[in-house]
């Protein structure tokens, strides 16, 4: 199913990666339970998927207020990042993106831009044989405000030397989708896995 794309002639596609390329959010939140089990914490499914695109920090420090608890960020933060590289050769690629990402490939460049770590992103494209096919990644540590905020998207449009008007945004989370409108850009929504 290939997704409908806005009209225009776009000069650079920019991804999100996590359930935009890679439908890896459900093995995200397995990645989540088994970690925060170890501390006796729970992040309910819905609410997983509601704080899409968030740093990792704050959602361990979002948790422990909630639920009155201490768990150490840096610890629990590393602990999840190595339950989902464990379960990453599981992971496949969003097919209608896939298709974009096919068509589209040495003929625009491509960005990734993503509130996940370099490593963590890196594993993802690696998994899917991916890697090779993005001129730049714009990952966590890479700018100073998460998603809404422009800023990311931003970054990616000048290191690829494309205006943001000319940038087209794939991205499967509203907080994405703000950034990427606050930023100038057109954007298409990638639906959740329960919606394909």
């Amino acid at each position: 199913m290939l997704l409908p794309l806005p009209a225009g002639d776009f000069r650079a596609y920019l991804f999100d990666c996590d359930g935009t390329i890679a439908d890896s959010m459900p093995v995200h939140y397995l990645a989540w339970q088994q970690a925060l089990k170890e501390w006796g914490a729970v992040l309910p499914e819905d609410l997983f998927y509601a704080w899409g695109g968030r740093p990792v920090a704050e959602i361990i420090a979002d948790l422990n207020e909630q639920q009155g608890l201490s768990m150490p960020v840096e610890i629990v933060a590393a602990r999840r990042e190595v339950l989902f590289q464990e379960l990453l050769p599981t992971v496949s690629a969003v097919p209608g993106v896939l298709e974009h990402i096919d068509e589209a490939h040495r003929r625009i460049p491509f960005a990734v831009v993503s509130g996940s770590t370099r490593e963590s992103v890196t594993a993802s494209l690696s998994a899917l044989g991916l890697l090779d096919k993005f001129d730049v990644l714009v990952c966590a540590g890479d700018y100073p405000r998460a998603k809404p905020d422009p800023g990311a998207f931003l970054l990616a449009a000048e290191l690829l030397r494309v205006p943001p008007g000319d940038c087209l945004v794939f991205e499967d989370t509203d907080l994405g989708i703000q950034a990427a409108t606050a930023a100038g850009m057109a954007a298409v929504r990638v639906p959740p896995p329960w919606e394909r």
